[in-house]
């Protein structure tokens, strides 16, 4: 008999439009006991761009396990926003030097 995987939480979502038809995508996962939670369950979040797959895992075994897991997640979205913060930035200088090129042209200006 072969156990059935349950799971606290599953999401998968694709992270390019599907118009590109890029296979880029993040996918996470908590597995759980039927009879409640499980620390020796798999919980991992992959993500994928085109060839490349990072796979993370939170492990919950022991006490402390699950203190580096939880520091783990924390620091990965801490560092992603100010990634996103940084990236909005850049950007931002980008569509303005694209703006302001038009309107020099526009002017005859350099």
């Amino acid at each position: 008999m072969t156990r059935k995987s349950i799971y606290a939480f599953s999401k998968r979502a694709f992270l390019n439009p599907a118009s590109t038809h890029l296979t880029s995508y993040i996918q996470a996962y908590i597995e759980t006991g039927p009879e409640g939670p499980d620390k020796w369950g798999n919980n991992m979040v992959f993500i994928a761009d085109c060839k490349r797959v990072v796979e993370l895992e939170f492990f919950l075994g022991s006490k402390r396990d699950r203190r580096i897991s939880l520091a783990k997640i924390d620091l990965l979205i801490e560092v992603l926003t100010q990634f996103r913060t940084a990236l909005a930035k850049e950007i931002r200088s980008i569509e303005g030097e694209k703006e302001r090129s038009s309107r020099n042209k526009r002017e005859g200006t350099s």
